[in-house]
């Protein structure tokens, strides 16, 4: 009995944390060096020609620490990912940079570091970030203010509040401007933004998060979306006890959240592009985990957009989303997802509709 509930807390913890299956490269002398990777296999079947076919990718990286003394800490990170599904002839297409910053840790006063690294936002929308392929997608993305991985923000974090209360974690974050000759959604101007989540005890933890930046002068330009700042606060709840994962997420954003598509404007077809001026996001997980390897997984993820100029109110995402995924052990799995598309076909935006079926074989170190 011993041997199945260590191999369930193992399998557990490789579902919700692929990064603590690191391999120790190097351990001495106060140094440690883990290199950490993944091979994903995946097919996607869809009436969506943008996404149907081939999506398997590898993603590698390392975490190293350095114990400078009995107070100080240094630590970076390094993750790189290299797409899988491209002829060799395209070159780098489909790789990036997902992840690479360093930081200091202060003993109880807790670590302060720079870089790439997850937006503040994420410490909330982590806790449901937690199906197989899809999800945490209601109004988080890359590179898009502090909503998930992004460039040039510097990050303090303190657990357990100075060592005065046991799971209060807090964090603060500042981001610089990104302009230059990026995409408008993918810019952002000076920001700041603060977290923080408590560990209740029983398997019950509760979170908030809030952030605001200034928009860059290309986003104000734009048609859609009004205001001289972005803004978005999230709050969550997560159980996470006795082989079940529960977690759900309620967000607003301002000024935030891209849009793009055509809509019938006064009876002409109209190129919408820009940000909502306000967004509302849901995203509820719940999942169990077998002795047996197997983790069935059940989802629904929605974003409204409101108040779109000549649109008015408009789903933006609208999904359920039905996974399994079996873990043979802490190294290799099989998942099989449905995305069941809740958008209209005639929806005000002219969105896909089309639901996504996702295969996949993992290997992961």
């Amino acid at each position: 009995m011993k041997k199945k509930t260590q191999l369930t807390m193992t399998l557990a913890l490789m579902a919700m944390a692929p990064v603590l299956q690191a391999a120790e490269v190097y351990n001495k002398d106060g140094n440690k060096l883990d290199f950490y990777g993944r091979v994903k296999a995946e097919h996607y079947l869809s009436d969506n020609q943008a996404v149907d076919g081939d999506q398997s990718y590898v993603r590698f990286g390392f975490k190293g620490i350095t114990q400078i003394n009995d107070l100080l800490q240094g630590y970076g990170q390094w993750e790189y990912q290299i797409a899988a599904n491209h002829a060799e002839s395209e070159g780098t297409t489909g790789t990036k940079t997902r992840l690479g910053f360093a930081g200091l840790r202060f003993d109880k006063f807790g670590s302060f570091d720079y870089g790439r690294n997850y937006g503040i936002l994420y410490d909330v929308e982590a806790w449901t970030d937690m199906i197989p392929e899809f999800g945490a997608d209601s109004y988080t993305r890359a590179d898009s203010f502090m909503t998930g991985r992004t460039t040039g923000v510097a990050t303090y974090r303190n657990r357990d509040f100075f060592g005065l209360v046991d799971g209060l974690n807090i964090g603060l974050q500042y981001q610089g401007k990104n302009e230059g000759d990026r995409d408008y959604s993918k810019q952002n101007g000076d920001g700041f933004g603060m977290s923080a989540n408590y560990n209740i005890g029983a398997g019950f933890s509760v979170g908030a998060a809030y952030a605001a930046s200034d928009r860059t002068a290309m986003q104000q330009s734009l048609a859609y979306g009004r205001g001289d700042k972005a803004e978005a606060w999230t709050t969550g709840l997560k159980y996470d006890d006795n082989n079940v994962y529960l977690a759900a997420m309620y967000a607003e954003t301002r000024n935030m959240t891209p849009i793009s598509g055509k809509a019938s404007i006064n009876g002409v077809s109209t190129s919408v592009k820009g940000m909502a001026n306000k967004t509302q996001n849901i995203e509820v997980v719940a999942q169990y985990q077998f002795d047996f390897g197997l983790r069935p997984s059940l989802g629904y993820i929605q974003s409204k957009g409101k108040d779109i100029e000549g649109v008015g109110d408009a789903d933006l995402v609208k999904y359920f989303d039905v996974a399994a995924t079996y873990y043979f052990n802490k190294n290799m799995s099989v998942f099989a997802e449905y995305k069941i598309n809740q958008l209209d076909d005639d929806n005000k935006l002219n969105l896909n509709s089309d639901d996504v079926v996702a295969l996949g074989l993992v290997y992961q170190f």
